[in-house]
């Protein structure tokens, strides 16, 4: 059993959660320690004691710790690879990138620790100088998806402990083990005992301890709407620094300009690839009515080179989806969006295959209409709906007319409409002839509207979450 790591110390919890595959439910992945009330507060105990001597530790010490698990996460990618496919169903590649991109984002924040900014200026007073310098915010809870188990938790902890905070950190209870391994890996960076602590465990347990505590001064979340609200809500009542990142509805538009062979590829990887199960993923398709009925054979043609199956087997395209109950999810909305009376086009249906997995084939609906409600709410699987518009202006309303605001795409080849879109998509991220889904570590993530909610994650950006601003006055 893996256990907690709370203090410095390895520790048993107060119950043992079992994962299996959703590419092979007879597989066992791994059995880990839940934390109960009481190891969480151990942990929170743990950080707030360890908050103090961290914040004064020197750049060089954090830069290069940061850096050591970088190197090693990058070392060991195939191997953290594998089990981030087994257990959260990727496809192997994609893990194995994914493994990838979280030891690059440790090694970006290393160099990140020493470039902390801060402002020498001339006060209005004669004879006083103002230093404008950036300090911890404390103790930061982590709270982490089961979309993304190493990135998102690599792009959370690394800049945390960069700019001098102690982290508490809890993975999604439905795939602790790539969250495990990775504080395995920190637990031999050289930290000192306790600023850095592991506490798996369900939400209604850990989550609410760390939202709730008073000695917790920052929380970091990315998961649902409802939940995300809940921790904002109990953060508001202690006046708590908070970063949610939330859902997604995402549109990409494809203009009657557009090179359709890119609009296709951009619209299958943003749409299927990861199972759909992206907050960036594009699942609001938006075509000029003039190449409609082109981009939606096209579409069709090309769904069909897609093979789903075990997330390990060579060759698969897309893997499972991650348990029984997005599953459900998934089906419920296939047969709700039938039910208002749109064109099923392709896929939609539960497979069988060799092992005993949640397979699903990528479903593609036409004839859509914005008002739908398959295609208002965020299903979070690999359903697209297609929707035409009137030209540009048409379509760029229809992109807009969403409650989510973090990416939007476009496929066009003028220049004048992607400007354009660029700067009146109301989105926090925008791509052109790209998809939706698809991000650069070293620069901001977020978005607008119901999707986010405080300061921007990665890159630079970072800095401004997990550190709060000092102004001192000095008199010559």
């Amino acid at each position: 059993m893996k256990q907690l790591y709370i203090g410095g110390e390895w520790r048993d919890g107060a119950n043992v959660t079992t994962t299996r595959s959703p590419s092979d439910r007879s597989e066992v992945v791994g059995e880990y320690a839940s934390a109960g009330q009481a190891e969480a507060e151990l942990a929170i105990a743990a950080a707030h004691g360890a908050a103090r001597s961290w914040a004064l530790s020197g750049v060089q010490q954090r830069a290069d710790a940061l850096d050591a698990i970088g190197t090693e996460i990058i070392a060991r990618k195939a191997e953290l690879g594998r089990l981030l496919a087994r257990e959260e169903g990727k496809t192997l590649p994609e893990a194995i990138g994914e493994a990838a991109r979280a030891g690059a984002i440790f090694k970006f924040f290393a160099q990140e620790a020493l470039r902390v900014r801060g402002d020498r200026l001339a006060s209005v007073r004669p004879n006083v100088e103002v230093d404008v310098t950036r300090e911890p915010v404390g103790v930061v809870g982590i709270i982490a998806p089961w979309n993304f188990p190493i990135a998102i938790p690599a792009w959370k902890i690394a800049p945390a402990l960069a700019y001098g905070n102690t982290v508490v950190f809890k993975p999604a209870d439905l795939v602790p083990g790539c969250g495990w391994e990775l504080a395995e890996i920190i637990s031999r960076a050289g930290l000192p005992a306790g600023v850095f602590n592991l506490a798996m465990g369900p939400g209604r347990i850990v989550g609410e301890a760390l939202a709730n505590d008073s000695r917790v001064n920052a929380i970091s979340f990315t998961g649902s709407t409802g939940t995300g609200e809940r921790v904002l809500l109990a953060c508001a009542r202690r006046r708590a620094k908070v970063q949610l990142e939330m859902g997604g509805k995402n549109p990409l538009v494809v203009l009657a300009d557009a090179d359709l062979e890119v609009a296709v590829n951009a619209a299958i990887q943003g749409s299927f690839f990861s199972t759909g199960q992206r907050c960036t993923a594009s699942s609001r398709l938006i075509v000029d009515e003039s190449i409609y009925g082109r981009f939606v054979d096209a579409m069709a043609s090309k769904m069909q080179s897609l093979k789903v199956g075990h997330a390990l087997e060579e060759g698969i395209d897309i893997g499972p989806v991650v348990d029984s109950s997005q599953l459900e999810q998934d089906l419920s909305y296939i047969e709700i969006a039938k039910a208002e009376g749109a064109r099923l086009v392709a896929g939609g249906e539960r497979l069988q295959r060799a092992t005993d997995g949640y397979f699903l084939s990528p479903a593609l609906f036409a004839d859509c209409s914005a008002q739908m409600r398959h295609a208002r709410e965020e299903i979070f699987g690999p359903v697209a709906s297609v929707i035409p518009a009137k030209g540009y202006e048409h379509a760029l309303e229809l992109a807009n007319d969403t409650e989510f605001g973090l990416t939007a795409g476009i496929c066009t080849t003028s220049l004048k409409h992607a400007t354009h879109f660029k700067r009146n998509a109301r989105a926090g991220m925008v791509m052109v002839n790209l998809p939706t889904a698809g991000v650069d570590y070293h620069v901001p993530f977020g978005g607008t509207k119901g999707s986010s909610y405080g300061a921007r994650e990665q890159g630079s950006a970072a800095v401004e979450f997990f550190t709060t601003v000092k102004t001192a006055y000095t008199s010559a």
